[in-house]
């Protein structure tokens, strides 16, 4: 697809300027990214123990001695990788369009960066797309060859069917037997309870998770007038309706929406980052990185 071109060659060749340009954003992103803005990948469980005088009693394994009474001190190794998951939503719905890119291309170019970015520190990255089910699974890799599969897997994504976000994400959840960073990009347009409830599973897992809802400034600001035919994107039948006299309750749906989705990514203090294509890419993921090292 051309946008997504677009991105692996000049897009990305302006953002790799922007990190030489913005190094203490962007390159302290790349160089920090185990110490500050995903922590607690540093280590990981190794082993028990025994405990001697002098241990720091915050390790004691308590479930340990709860069966046989006992003190053992948890041990930890060193873990350097990070491995991450980028899950881009390929359903009917981000095929969306209205301006230069639909959604999905949007979430091509999120994903892609992140790509670039991680395999540049030598990080592990997998890819994930999905609709009603996982359409496409690239285990975490680190090699040039499996960066470029991971790009050519997200440019050969298409609109598929309708969106089970919340499955998808508790069979992912159910898969991944080490902590990850997750990266999940979708319009989020499914049932908001069913959306917690997996986010919720990850966070219990102690998965990073970092939400990227994209949409089209149509969907935000509902500007259509007189007699329209909306058809649906995901198998719906479409409907003839007056614009001006539903507008006002699927602006306080979809503000409802939003609202659980930000209450819980809160609450389960996930990173919760809202784009819209019309706005300048780079400068929107320049804003995100200089965040996350902030």
């Amino acid at each position: 697809m051309p946008a997504f071109d677009q991105l692996t060659s000049r897009r990305l060749s302006r953002f790799r300027s922007f990190e030489l340009l913005a190094r203490s954003v962007v390159e302290g992103f790349v160089t920090g990214l185990h110490r500050s803005p995903f922590k607690g990948f540093a280590v990981e469980f190794a082993e028990h123990r025994p405990y001697t005088p002098g241990d720091d009693v915050k390790h004691l394994d308590w479930k340990v001695f709860g069966k046989n009474e006992k003190f053992f001190i948890r041990q930890y190794e060193e873990d350097t990788s990070l491995r991450a998951f980028l899950m881009l939503d390929t359903s009917g719905s981000m095929g969306y369009q209205t301006g230069a890119f639909s959604k999905l291309d949007f979430g091509r170019f999120i994903c892609g960066v992140f790509a670039y970015v991680l395999f540049q520190q030598s990080d592990s990255v997998g890819a994930v797309t999905f609709d009603s089910n996982i359409r496409q699974l690239l285990s975490p890799g680190g090699s040039r060859r499996h960066l470029k599969r991971v790009l050519d897997t997200f440019g050969a994504a298409k609109p598929g069917k309708d969106t089970d976000l919340g499955m998808v994400m508790h069979r992912l959840a159910n898969r991944l037997r080490r902590r990850a960073l997750i990266v999940i990009v979708s319009d989020f347009f499914d049932n908001s309870r069913e959306i917690i409830k997996a986010l919720t599973h990850f966070s219990h897992r102690h998965h990073e998770i970092i939400v990227f809802q994209v949409l089209d400034r149509e969907e935000v600001t509902f500007p259509f007038s007189g007699q329209t035919r909306f058809e649906g994107m995901e198998g719906e039948p479409g409907v003839l309706v007056d614009p001006v006299r539903v507008k006002t309750e699927y602006q306080r749906q979809f503000t409802l929406h939003q609202t659980d989705i930000r209450k819980a990514c809160h609450r389960l203090h996930i990173d919760f980052r809202q784009m819209v294509t019309d706005e300048p890419f780079e400068k929107a993921m320049g804003k995100f990185f200089a965040d996350r090292m902030g």
